[in-house]
């Protein structure tokens, strides 16, 4: 198979998508690690195996539509594979396997199946020390912007998944790439006051536009330098509660469909009339319980040169 991946809007040809199957017990709130899944756990609100399956299977049904190839990872048991991004990413022909948090470490087994079809020098392990996760890096071309957590209490927040030593990492790997860092601001146990991972608060989509949310970001500088990019006038911006549903976690089949959840209202009418795309909606409501969305699903590893 010959990775090719460049931005996250480009037409897609072949992507993983995780698995719903044996996702094992409700976690405990120690057992939880993100603020999203703490606080279902806490209201008891955390979803069934069923209505995850149902969700995954409706979100498959429209890649399929769109002859998308899709992979799947084996299931293992009493184990949560919904979210393929933390697992691994790609950069051009390159992937990058994560070094995702210790108790989901078993999932990487399961992303076999892939990896036996990938030549072996374009599969990257990272450095013990480096930690990063698919959901903090977002490609724009020759742009990746990587969402990063630095400050002293790292070792104690659960929802820091990405290193400044990752950082350094990546742009030795792909040197050709200007990379970008975001910090991003953090809070383990509520969900409105922090944010898991760069796409939970930036998104690009369409061509040249991005959705934002500007208090995900610790510095304004950050937010500005997104938006210096991008230009206002092609950037859609969401409020607290839309960040909090996830609404930047939309996922990209070209330039003009996107796929997003069925009740972002707002921003689906916005991106039909103002920008003229194909929104494909699709129920996700349960599996944002979890902490993650549409675009925490996939994996993808090719997209066509539009």
């Amino acid at each position: 198979m010959q990775l090719h991946v460049r931005n996250e809007t480009s037409t897609l040809k072949a992507v993983v998508l995780g698995q719903p199957g044996s996702i094992g017990a409700v976690p405990t709130l120690e057992e939880t690690y993100d603020a999203k899944s703490y606080e279902s756990v806490l209201n008891n609100t955390y979803p069934k195996e069923e209505a995850i399956f149902k969700e995954m299977k409706a979100f498959e049904n429209i890649l399929l539509k769109h002859n998308v190839q899709v992979y799947r990872p084996w299931t293992l048991e009493d184990c949560n594979q919904v979210f393929a991004r933390d697992v691994g990413f790609v950069i051009d022909d390159k992937i990058i396997v994560s070094n995702i948090i210790p108790n989901r470490e078993d999932e990487k087994e399961a992303y076999e199946v892939i990896y036996n079809q990938i030549a072996y020098n374009k599969i990257y392990n990272l450095p013990e020390k480096a930690h990063v996760e698919g959901g903090d890096v977002v490609l724009c071309n020759n742009i990746v912007f990587v969402g990063i957590y630095t400050q002293p209490d790292y070792s104690q927040m659960k929802t820091a998944r990405t290193n400044k030593y990752a950082f350094a990492f990546l742009k030795e790997i792909c040197p050709d790439k200007i990379f970008i860092p975001l910090e991003l601001k953090k809070h383990n146990t509520d969900p409105r006051a922090g944010i898991l991972h760069l796409d939970c608060t930036f998104m690009p989509v369409g061509k040249g536009r991005a959705i934002i949310y500007k208090e995900g970001f610790m510095s304004r500088q950050d937010y500005h330098t997104v938006i210096d990019l991008f230009g206002k006038e092609n950037v859609f911006e969401i409020t607290q509660e839309e960040m909090y549903h996830m609404n930047t976690n939309v996922f990209s089949i070209s330039p003009t469909i996107v796929v997003s959840e069925q009740n972002f209202t707002r921003l689906n009418t916005f991106m039909e009339e103002q920008w003229g795309m194909t929104v494909e909606r699709v129920p996700y409501y349960e599996i944002s319980k979890m902490g993650g969305l549409l675009r925490c699903s996939t994996l993808p590893l090719i997209r066509e040169d539009d």
